[in-house]
């Protein structure tokens, strides 16, 4: 089975079967971390879907210096972080269940209001602390990972979180002591 960035060479090359692959391999990726940085489905898919775009457009171009999945997030994060730049968007705490497994009603009670504590703090950060928040501990991507991403240093990625996490902390000081 080829590699990703084995399939990305061909899609440069005009094989855009290859790039049908890649893209199965990865939509599911690119929509949750979208939808878990702007927090509506629809806006997600158009986010994923222009993601694939952008990077079809520069398949002929492409360098695998780092894995094709960083090459996405750093793509996906980026057009996230435009839409922020131009609207407040909600980053839902978790992504919906196909299937739920009823929790008690005070459990899901609290749970939905931890879950919007949450993401009404995260709507009050930067753009790009709210990215690295999100890759970091919704993606579970690590810091190295994440500054190939954002194209900065891995310092930089420390430094974002900790303004972030000191942040929320104090947004949700609140609700941490009930």
């Amino acid at each position: 089975m080829p590699s990703d960035e084995e399939l990305m060479q061909s899609a440069g090359r005009g094989d855009l079967a290859a790039f049908e692959q890649v893209v199965l391999r990865h939509q599911q990726e690119a929509w949750s971390a979208a939808y878990r940085f702007l927090g509506d489905a629809a806006e997600a898919e158009d986010v994923a879907q222009e993601a694939f775009l952008k990077i079809l457009e520069a398949a002929r171009r492409y360098r695998p210096t780092a894995s094709f999945r960083t090459y996405l997030y750093r793509v996906v994060t980026n057009l996230c972080i435009d839409r922020a730049e131009r609207k407040r968007p909600l980053l839902p705490g978790s992504l919906p269940d196909a299937v739920s497994h009823a929790p008690s009603p005070a459990d899901a009670f609290d749970a939905q209001e931890r879950q919007e504590a949450i993401r009404a703090a995260l709507d009050t950060i930067p753009p790009r602390q709210k990215a690295a928040i999100v890759l970091r501990h919704f993606e579970d991507l690590p810091i190295q990972e994440i500054a190939v991403v954002m194209d900065i240093t891995p310092k930089a990625v420390e430094r974002l979180l900790a303004r972030a996490r000191s942040a929320l902390e104090e947004r949700l000081k609140d609700f941490l002591q009930e």
